[in-house]
């Protein structure tokens, strides 16, 4: 019967024509995805759009690959006289029988699919998801890459994608304790704080990355040798870590030139006393077995 298939020239002709329109189409719409990327690169506001832009474009080209695939495909076996409705009815049986079994995969999809529609998550954002934190290097509807400062790079099955932390949106904090003596003037303490922070707001390289001056919250915790002290610096979205580290190192300088003690771990032993109010002295009792 195949035979018979090959032996006739119109048929294979329509499934040359077939084949051709379904590239010619496929060029075509790969070719309004990029003007559409194009396009909305020169409306973007900010970076965050165009990773937005970036990721749709990349579904967009897939879906397209897979649809005109598949339609074309269909067509061509129509021509050559292959029914392809036991095609369709034997796809549906197996789907169903595959699909009990290929649940995670599915699920897969469709959270890939919410996540990409609601702009959970972008080519190029720093997320946390399924206990791994990175860059996003790329996004499909079936898993998230992230690499991470190490240079690993994880595949998380969309399916696992219960919670989406995100740390490029808009803007960020970095949130700062800076431990001090019990010693030391507190106020004392938050006019260094407050001087370097000025000082690092008008600096060339790090005064960009900062949107608003310190906003110091106050005494955190008494810890065991030092007084805990929390501010923070709204900064531009990833710049956060980078913020953090310059303020750390020129407060330490500021430290210094000040006299201001960064404390390490003390210890106080105290011998009790007896009932009389008298300091008992303190000995080491060695017992040998």
């Amino acid at each position: 019967m195949i035979s018979n298939f090959l032996h006739t020239p119109k048929e294979l002709l329509h499934v040359g024509i077939i084949l051709l329109l379904a590239w010619l189409l496929m060029q075509v719409g790969l070719r309004l995805v990029q003007l559409f990327r194009s396009y909305m690169y020169t409306r973007a506001d900010s970076a965050e759009d165009k990773r937005r832009i970036e990721t749709l474009a990349r579904v967009f080209h897939h879906i397209i690959t897979v649809i005109i695939t598949l339609v074309a495909g269909m067509l061509a076996l129509s021509e050559l006289g292959i029914s392809i409705a036991p095609i369709l009815g034997a796809a549906g049986v197996v789907g169903i029988a595959v699909g009990f079994g290929a649940q995670s995969l599915i699920k897969d999809y469709f959270n890939g699919f919410f996540i990409l529609i609601e702009n959970q998550i972008r080519q190029g954002d720093v997320v946390e998801v399924g206990g791994k934190t990175g860059v996003v290097e790329d996004i499909t509807l079936r898993y998230v890459s992230l690499r991470d400062y190490e240079g690993s790079v994880h595949y998380i099955p969309n399916g696992l994608i219960t919670t989406v932390t995100n740390k490029s949106r808009g803007f960020a904090y970095a949130v700062i304790d800076v431990s001090v003596a019990y010693r030391e003037s507190i106020e004392e303490v938050y006019d260094v704080i407050r001087e370097v922070s000025a000082r690092l707001r008008v600096d060339s390289l790090i005064g960009e990355k900062i949107l608003e001056d310190i906003e110091i919250a106050g005494v955190q915790d008494w810890a065991d040798s030092a007084i805990v002290l929390r501010c923070r610096f709204k900064t531009v979205a990833l710049e956060q870590w980078c913020v953090r580290r310059e303020f750390l190192k020129c407060l330490k300088i500021a430290f210094d030139v000040h006299g201001i003690e960064i404390p390490y771990p003390h210890l106080t032993l105290y011998a009790g006393t007896d009932k009389q109010g008298n300091t008992s002295p303190f000995r080491i009792v060695r017992q040998d077995r």
